[in-house]
């Protein structure tokens, strides 16, 4: 009866390799996956919504074609005056 011992050793190293004499993987089949928690989204205040109005108008008239700043623009001057703008309105 070598076969068996030879049987038995290689399943006890296979359990071993794999962890399946750890946890048993059968018990956790047919549960239904808890749901995760869904993250509340950030409510947009009006303050926000002036400023992003503000922002947009601003960049279309800062940046050029290709994206990039026009001569004398940068964010941050770009961030002034959106506040400004957005102040006014």
């Amino acid at each position: 009866m070598p076969t068996d011992e030879w049987e038995r050793g290689y399943s006890a190293g296979y359990r071993a390799a794999h962890r399946t004499d750890v946890r048993d993987i059968t018990s956790e089949r047919g549960k239904a996956a808890p749901s995760p928690k869904r993250k509340r989204t950030r409510t947009k205040s009006k303050r926000d919504g002036k400023m992003s109005r503000a922002l947009k108008t601003v960049n279309a008239r800062a940046k050029k074609k290709n994206g990039g700043f026009k001569k004398g623009w940068s964010q941050s001057r770009v961030m002034k005056e959106a506040h400004k703008l957005a102040r006014r309105k």
